[in-house]
């Protein structure tokens, strides 16, 4: 995070203005640095110990209309197995039609959506049925983002009248795991972007094909494994409690980035909600 305060860089010793470096929290201590000397972060060396990762984990992914989960439809899915099966769906908009901005990143037009999909009440079906089919198997789901993912499936669902996820899976909490809320709650403090892509590359994940459900999906479960592999700890934990941990990660990083904007923004309007996983019971 930038330095709200001067002092001098870590590196060289030269006076760091006040928002002109960085300061990054070592061995306990908060360290700054000027620009030219920012260490550049690397994740903690694999190890060879047992854990959730090393258990069936599946991850799912979708392709929308929108990056609003209120308003976006499903145009594709997948869901990939630590044992390398897959299933996918391409789902038929109806007369619905996906926006240019949307197709510009996942490459689905209307027209190709309404000649290979599923109807689309067929393939919600399909997909609810795989998720709620695993998660109740008490098996790891591994969702990026998993409020925006499961949102836009349970508000396609009630759009429909049919079984929301919450319905499905009832009151006891499932084992999502969502690397994004999980790499906040270990490392809050390193900068840049925390994007699939941007994460990927940090933690040495492959990430080809990107924006298509099934890369996504497969590269969201190898960073999930990744992750773990790096943090014993982490490993360690049974699903439910690293469930709840998250529960908590997410919460905390809402109440940060919220009282950041009240700081620096004022009156600007937004509430983040740090409700997590949002669409299935906990």
């Amino acid at each position: 995070m930038r330095n709200r305060y001067p002092g001098p860089c870590r590196t060289c010793g030269g006076e760091v203005a006040a928002e002109a470096g960085v300061v990054i929290k070592e061995d306990g201590r908060w360290r700054t640095y000027c620009s030219d000397h920012e260490p550049r972060p690397a994740p903690p060396p694999r190890g060879d110990h047992l854990g959730w990762h090393t258990v069936g984990l599946a991850g799912y992914d979708c392709e929308t209309s929108s990056n609003d989960p209120r308003e976006a439809f499903l145009v594709s899915a997948a869901l990939v197995d630590s044992a390398g099966g897959a299933r996918t769906w391409l789902v038929d908009p109806g007369d619905r039609e996906i926006p240019a901005d949307a197709v510009a990143i996942h490459g689905i037009t209307t027209e190709r959506a309404r000649a290979e999909g599923v109807p689309a009440e067929d393939a919600l079906e399909e997909i609810a049925g795989a998720l709620v089919d695993h998660l109740l198997a008490d098996r790891g789901l591994v969702i990026f983002n998993a409020p925006f993912d499961l949102g836009v499936l349970d508000n396609e669902l009630r759009r429909r009248d049919m079984k929301s996820l919450t319905d499905r899976l009832g009151t006891a909490p499932r084992p999502i795991i969502d690397p994004l809320v999980i790499d906040r709650g270990i490392d809050p403090y390193r900068r840049g972007p925390r994007n699939l892509g941007a994460m990927c590359a940090y933690y040495g994940v492959d990430l080809t094909d990107a924006h298509t459900a099934v890369a996504d999906a497969a590269a969201c479960l190898a960073l999930a494994q990744e992750i773990a592999a790096r943090h014993p700890d982490l490993a360690g934990l049974a699903l439910p409690a690293l469930h709840e941990r998250q529960v908590e990660w997410a919460a905390g990083y809402a109440r940060s980035r919220q009282e950041w904007l009240d700081r620096r923004r004022p009156g600007h309007g937004r509430v983040i909600d740090g409700t997590w996983p949002a669409a299935v019971a906990v």
